[in-house]
């Protein structure tokens, strides 16, 4: 459920919900870091669940001592009220056994909030792609009938891919055999996108092909892909600095190796 962290709850209606999904390389919760950082947006409230990990820690977006002493949890949401922008950050793996119960929470709460669309950044493994995905760019999406309505001459301009349906045996390609969906390491991705279709939700997943490693760029990749659509930013591709990377990137890959090593 949410939990509002405001006097009085804050009004969801008709703005835009972006959000993460836990996948590989964390590509899409370093984009939404990244979002919350540049946008400078404010903290609305969490979600409270038990299909995450419990985790706290500080401030991950601040810009002073007093800020740094904040205390967060693994699901937040932030809003930038002119820009009718909502965005969802998960912090924690998803209990593997919970899945499905933290998909119908988040779907619940998206329709009960009266969201006008929603976003899921997402990634999967480069390694698994089917051939036909070797070629091109790695950036895919996926959109929901009732997204597509509305949207479908926006995509046809930005001339994005959408996501392909493999065989579900590769090295078996029976033409009888109908093709599915399949996205590698991307967590619960096909599982909301599928749940979205059936409960008539608008919602979009812009998806990165990756591998683990430090996948810093390919968040910058992700985020300004979400930018062409969106428009948060002015050309954000010709002047790069313009996304700003949040103070707690500083310990991404840990702290420094200590001297005493030497």
């Amino acid at each position: 459920m949410f939990i509002s962290s405001q006097n009085s709850p804050p009004s969801f209606k008709d703005f835009t919900l972006v959000m993460p999904a836990v996948a590989v390389g964390n590509v899409g919760q370093l984009a939404v870091d990244l979002m919350v950082s540049t946008l400078n947006m404010k903290r609305a409230g969490y979600i409270h669940t038990d299909c995450l990990i419990p985790m706290a820690g500080n401030n991950p977006y601040a810009t002073c001592r007093g800020d740094a002493e904040e205390l967060h949890t693994p699901a937040e949401v932030y809003i930038a009220a002119e820009l009718k922008l909502a965005v969802l950050q998960i912090r924690a793996p998803i209990i593997q056994t919970k899945s499905k119960k933290f998909r119908q929470l988040v779907v619940t709460w998206i329709k009960a909030s009266g969201f006008s669309r929603t976003v899921v950044l997402s990634s999967s493994h480069a390694y698994q792609r089917d051939d036909q995905q070797l070629q091109g760019t790695p950036l895919r999406y996926l959109v929901t009938p009732s997204l597509q309505k509305v949207s479908v001459d926006a995509f046809k301009e930005l001339g994005w891919r959408e996501m392909e349906r493999v065989p579900a045996l590769p090295e078996l390609r029976d033409a009888n055999t109908e093709p599915r969906l399949y996205i590698s390491g991307g967590g619960i991705t096909k599982g909301l996108y599928t749940d979205s279709c059936e409960e008539d939700l608008p919602l979009a997943v812009l998806l990165l092909f990756c591998s683990e490693g430090d996948n810093i760029p390919d968040a910058f990749t992700l985020v300004n892909h979400l930018n062409d659509w969106l428009h948060l930013l002015d050309n954000p591709s010709k002047e790069p600095n313009k996304w700003k990377i949040p103070t707690s990137w500083n310990l991404l890959f840990g702290s420094g190796i200590p001297p005493a090593l030497f």
